[in-house]
């Protein structure tokens, strides 16, 4: 792989990408966000490594930046806030995943790992998360190898979920994908095809949590569950 790594605080960077070379990748470091955009134009980057507190611009608005670009490979988002404000921000400007420092060195190889799979699912017309697999095509689900049951209208959330995993989803998006849900009705009714589809899923290893005043986001799951 091919990752162009963000981020302006020199030591950490080397460490980093040494991590990254070690597993045999190609590692180009940027210490600002403003030449993002057009190294990602100029080179086949697989992946975007981005620091948020950067000089000049910062990752957030470097994140926008590359998106509205039109670049759609994987964006991991390392940074030292922690905050769940923090975190929704950057999702919500594009990033598909976000790690917070300190890290594992490990950790960060296995969540670029994860990314790749999930982002060559996604170009196959296969959706994977954790081991969750949605095809889009024939609208059937997996935990694992093991085929999961789903009603009409799970599958049709199910898949815009995943589609959309790492990002907040909004009430509104979701009782839109369903004909004839509308006004109060809806409210409940969404609530109990998410609490079903919340034991469907949970064993694949991802959660399905509600951000208040924002809506739903479908992640996987941290190693102890939570």
């Amino acid at each position: 792989m091919h990752i162009l790594l963000v981020e302006d605080d020199a030591a950490l960077a080397a460490s980093i990408a040494g991590a990254l070379q070690a597993q045999g990748w190609r590692v180009d470091v940027s210490e600002r966000g403003e030449p993002v955009p057009r190294s990602l134009a100029q080179d086949a980057y697989d992946l975007l490594v981005l620091d948020l507190g950067l000089p000049g611009i910062d990752g957030l608005e470097t994140l926008r930046r590359v998106r509205e670009s039109g670049w759609l490979q994987p964006v991991l988002v390392l940074t030292a806030r922690d905050g769940i404000d923090d975190r929704v921000a950057g999702l919500e400007t594009g990033a598909d995943d976000y790690m917070c420092k300190p890290f594992a060195p490990a950790e960060l190889v296995a969540r670029l790992r994860a990314l790749v799979r999930r982002h060559e699912h996604r170009r196959a017309g296969v959706l994977a998360l954790a081991a969750l697999r949605f095809d889009a095509q024939g609208l059937r689900a997996w935990v694992g190898e093991q085929p999961l049951a789903l009603t009409a209208r799970e599958s049709v959330v199910l898949q815009y979920l995943m589609a959309k995993a790492g990002q907040i989803v909004s009430r509104e998006q979701l009782t839109a994908l369903v004909p004839g849900w509308a006004g109060a009705a809806s409210d409940n009714a969404l609530e109990l095809l998410l609490s079903r589809l919340r034991g469907k899923i949970e064993p694949a290893g991802v959660r399905l949590r509600t951000v208040r005043g924002l809506g739903y986001l479908l992640e996987a799951a941290a190693p102890d569950g939570r």
